[in-house]
């Protein structure tokens, strides 16, 4: 009986031995297979997610009607206008909306801080808002040349931030035009002229970067505007006044004898010092005609 359970635990020793070698070759055998294949991870060529992860684009920032910070991509157009010393540009946003304002100096400027800053280039004199385009004007002495490139820059910066164009509403209510509101206490005629500068000669000047603004209407029948931006100082703005806007205002207005260009100081100065050198060339045009008449004679 000891012989029997003798060579039964020899049997089953010799069989968990040969049970322990099999499973020990097998996984010598699986760690040769793993060894032998190449480590993916280790060796991936091309974008892992680590690197993508660092050129992830930005969420997308609320809209309100100017460009999200994270995009710095913008084309701003430029127009050139009939003033030579005035230039349109059109960011591709909205700009005022509704309406327009201008300013014309350092103090009127603080109400914006774009404007303040455009201002501060050498050789800009004034800026004008339209509902979608920005009109910078200059002085005679700085070529465009050397101006847009600081204008384009501030106009990216500024819009492709969302800044806010005025500190305030207040500031913006009170920069838009008001001189074509139709009052309770406007005659019929009143109310026709602003009705027709709002609708129909507005549209048309801002076209060309500047705007007007109605200032009275006298016993006498002569419809008093003030032209703005690129329409200021103008050469051509008696003939927009003559053949435009005063002739389409005595068409459909009987009332309307004519219109009248107010003027401001400054611009009453510049008119005068350009009649001068106007008159001065012409002298001097006509005093070398005649000391070369002796030598142009037959």
């Amino acid at each position: 009986m000891s012989r029997l359970a003798s060579r039964s635990i020899r049997a089953l020793s010799s069989a968990r031995s040969a049970s322990n070698r099999t499973i020990e070759s097998a996984v010598r055998s699986w760690t040769r297979s793993i060894s032998s294949t190449p480590v993916r991870a280790a060796v991936h060529r091309g974008p892992t997610l680590v690197t993508a992860s660092g050129i992830h684009a930005p969420k997308a920032a609320p809209s309100f009607g100017v460009a999200s910070p994270q995009c710095r991509s913008m084309f701003i157009q430029t127009e050139v206008t009939p003033n030579d010393d005035s230039l349109k540009f059109i960011p591709g946003v909205s700009v005022m909306g509704e309406g327009t304002a201008e300013f014309l100096d350092t103090r009127s400027a603080l109400k914006s801080p774009l404007a303040i800053r455009l201002m501060g280039i050498e050789g800009v004199k004034a800026i004008f808002y339209g509902p979608d385009f920005v009109t910078v004007s200059k002085d005679s002495e700085n070529p465009w040349a050397i101006l847009k490139p600081e204008i384009y820059s501030i106009l990216m910066e500024h819009f492709s931030a969302g800044l806010p164009l005025f500190r305030s509403e207040e500031d913006k209510e009170a920069a838009g035009p008001q001189d074509t509101r139709i009052l309770d206490t406007d005659s019929e005629t009143v109310a026709m002229i602003k009705e027709l500068l709002e609708t129909r000669v507005r549209p048309a000047i801002m076209e060309d970067g500047g705007d007007i603004e109605y200032r009275g209407f006298n016993d006498e029948g002569f419809v008093k505007v003030k032209l703005k931006g690129s329409c200021r100082g103008c050469s051509s703005s008696a003939v927009t006044l003559k053949s435009g806007i005063e002739r389409m205002l005595m068409h459909y207005i009987p009332e309307v004898k004519g219109v009248e260009q107010i003027l401001d100081e400054e611009e009453v100065i510049a008119l005068d010092e350009f009649a001068k050198l106007e008159e001065r060339l012409a002298k001097n045009g006509n005093n070398k005609d005649s000391k070369m008449a002796p030598y142009m004679s037959v």
